[in-house]
């Protein structure tokens, strides 16, 4: 093979995210892409649709490999698993010692850093990363996520800045972290966003059976709502989706829209890594299960004359209620990132990963799901406090939550007076209760958890662990902690 080919970036998988995202990199001045896929039908398709890109093409992965500068840079865009497993192989195969294999699919960040560590024992650098924006931030500007060595992040950096998404002038781009920061951090923003999407869901709801506002008028308030606060590219789109109309029946399209909704896994893999973190994130993970119920007709469809509240929800001042909820969602969904980057920092203490959660909000203003204009406001809290351990509790989210505490605590209470499922309302508030609260009844529990298992206890007047003999005198004992 010659050591130097005319292309400085590969890519491998030209489905819709990896057509895209070639077409981005071979827009952007400096850049020539070679391109490659499993099927030579897709590599010609995209050759004959955009000329203009001069993509180098190859039809196997020793032409690839030829086709590339070295070090060479492959970025891989195919499903997340064993297609993944295969291509990283195959490069392997052809690649050499300093190259480097970047994966931008969905994967699961336990498995890049496995592959990870066995790609860098042939000397070549592997790196994992998070791809946000769905198929238009691909194209135009997605957030990026990477993680891998700091030798990688050295010919990847002007790369992938070059093609990020800008917001306020800066590129939305950071090296997270080693191995599998990348995706770690990719997967978090997934499980956010699940919730996000789960409050906006709530509040339309509410407001819809509340009110008796059509999907039309329901699009008018959320529009409203964008150009204050709560500005952000779900609360844009929801109000899309809400003006269209649908050709076939002249209905509003969210009525002829099933309503099971469903679920790629990443949300699921944020609320499993939190329960082996150890940190509570309730908001994702009723988005995620609100999903599960959604998607489970057969169970709804004999429970639908389970008995509820007589009356149906009558609100005597609309526009007073639509604010209750843009209130309350607001303060829910500041919960769900305080959750988020509390898994974050945990990943990052549990993995050695030093990840700056300041940047971390500043790579989300733009290109991702999640693009929200209060993600200013949490690089500000970062900014000032690099080690705070609740965002909740930076200055501009205090005030924000002591303002519309009210309402959240009202929008509940109606809810549940209703009859209307709000999980992710309903447990964002009680987590925050839990946070503020100067005793819990974990202490109950862990009475429990001694009298049937000795599991032992600690005491708040006195150092050391304790244990009552509960089947015995019920005198207490020193013990071996074993909490």
């Amino acid at each position: 093979m010659p050591s130097v080919g005319p292309a400085n970036i590969g890519v491998v998988g030209l489905a819709v995210m990896g057509s895209n995202l070639a077409r981005n990199l071979a827009s952007r001045i400096g850049n020539t892409v070679a391109i490659h896929n499993r099927s030579r039908g897709k590599t010609d398709a995209l050759m004959s649709e955009h000329p203009e890109a001069g993509f180098v093409p190859s039809y196997d992965y020793e032409e690839f490999a030829a086709s590339l500068q070295k070090p060479r840079t492959a970025i891989i865009m195919v499903k997340a698993g064993a297609a993944t497993d295969s291509v990283i192989d195959a490069l392997v195969d052809v690649f050499e010692p300093g190259d480097i294999i970047v994966d931008g699919g969905n994967a699961l960040f336990t498995d890049t850093i496995r592959r990870e560590k066995a790609v860098r024992e042939t000397g070549i650098n592997f790196v994992g990363m998070g791809v946000s924006g769905g198929e238009e931030g691909a194209l135009l500007g997605p957030s990026l996520m990477p993680g891998g060595s700091d030798e990688s992040w050295d010919t990847l950096g002007p790369i992938l800045r070059s093609i990020a998404a800008i917001a306020e002038g800066e590129p939305c781009v950071t090296h997270v972290g080693h191995d599998g920061a990348g995706h770690f951090v990719k997967m978090v923003h997934n499980g956010i966003e699940y919730a996000d999407m789960q409050l906006i869901a709530e509040a339309y709801d509410l407001i819809r059976r509340g009110t008796g506002r059509t999907p039309a008028q329901i699009a008018e308030v959320f529009a409203e709502w964008n150009e204050g606060e709560l500005e952000s590219y779900l609360i844009e789109i929801t109000a899309e989706v809400l003006r269209q109309v649908d050709a076939d029946t002249g209905k509003a399209l969210v009525d002829v829209i099933l309503d099971q909704a469903g679920a790629k896994g990443t949300g699921a893999w944020t609320v499993q890594t939190a329960l082996n973190l150890g940190v509570p994130v309730s908001g994702i993970a009723e988005a995620v299960f609100a999903r599960s119920l959604s998607s489970h007709p057969e169970q709804r469809a004999v429970s639908g004359d389970l008995p509820g509240p007589a009356e149906s929800l009558s609100v005597a001042d609309p526009d007073a209620f639509i604010e209750d909820v843009r209130l309350a969602l607001y303060a829910s969904k500041i919960v769900a990132y305080s959750q988020g980057f509390d898994e974050i920092r945990a990943g990052a203490a549990e993995y050695d990963w030093a990840i700056d959660l300041g940047a971390i909000s500043k790579i989300w203003r733009g290109g991702c799901i999640i693009r929200a204009q209060f993600l200013n406001r949490i690089a500000d809290a970062y900014a000032q406090t690099p080690d705070l351990p609740v965002l909740l509790t930076a200055p501009y989210f205090v005030d924000a939550l002591t303002r519309s505490q009210d309402a959240w605590r009202r929008i509940i209470a109606t809810a549940a007076g209703a009859g209307i499922p709000a999980p992710a309302f309903s447990s964002s508030l009680s987590y925050y209760d839990g946070l503020r609260a100067k005793r819990l009844p974990a202490a109950l529990i862990q009475g429990q958890r001694d009298f049937f298992g000795a599991h032992t206890y600690k005491r708040i007047d006195k150092p050391g662990t304790f244990h009552t003999l509960w089947s015995g005198d019920r005198t207490e004992i020193e013990a071996e902690d074993t909490h």
